[in-house]
């Protein structure tokens, strides 16, 4: 195999969330607590690629540390009742990699229990390591606390990961480790985070079925 170490972003890398479950969620919870505040999918999606989720919420929202926190503790019962679902060929290439020896590891802002579950349901075993949003803001991406971890964990050099992410802060954090990054092109529909992503990206695999291709050299 290229690499002994999958690192995987979730949202629109193994599920497709963003749109069916993490929009609306924030929507819904605004529309309670600041009706005054609206946002289009587009603007969310570019917000949250050149923010993250959280500096989105101070930077564009305005809200409060206590209001974010309230915001992911909304988003956290939002998904325990609206499932997204899998990026075809994903699972598939999950299962071929562990059998071959291969090391899944996922960094994500999105929570524990929820990583946990679609892993469980949609691919039949939970990753190696799970780093999500619990980890507090220090240690999450981009900062790069997980690979480090990864690293020590398994005694990895940096070239026997693959980071592989939708968004600039897998990519950041890959780079600050010297991690070869992946982009999962798949979910892109908006030119700029497209664009930004192919110029800044290892590799760049606008499908699944692609990027299980050029992984298993096939």
């Amino acid at each position: 195999m290229k690499y002994r170490c999958l690192v995987l972003d979730h949202d629109d890398t193994a599920v497709m969330s963003a749109e069916t479950v993490n929009y609306p969620a924030i929507m819904e919870r605004l529309s309670q607590t600041h009706p005054e505040l609206r946002l289009s999918f587009e603007d969310f999606t570019r917000y949250c690629f050149r923010y993250n989720y959280t500096g989105m919420c101070r930077k564009i929202l305005h809200l409060t540390e206590e209001e974010i926190a309230d915001q992911f503790e909304f988003w956290r019962g939002y998904v325990r009742t609206h499932e997204p679902a899998v990026y075809e060929g994903f699972g598939e290439m999950l299962k071929r990699f562990r059998a071959e020896g291969g090391i899944v590891c996922v960094s994500s802002h999105s929570g524990i229990e929820n990583i946990t579950r679609d892993y469980t349901k949609n691919f039949g075993f939970v990753p190696d390591q799970i780093f999500s949003f619990e980890l507090g803001e220090e240690k999450r991406k981009p900062a790069p606390y997980a690979l480090q971890e990864i690293m020590r964990l398994y005694e990895l050099e940096p070239q026997e990961l693959l980071m592989v992410d939708d968004m600039k802060g897998g990519c950041d954090m890959a780079r600050s480790c010297g991690v070869p990054f992946a982009c999962a092109g798949w979910s892109h529909n908006d030119p700029e985070i497209a664009d930004y992503m192919r110029k800044n990206s290892d590799f760049y695999f606008a499908s699944v079925a692609d990027f299980t291709q050029w992984l298993f050299d096939e």
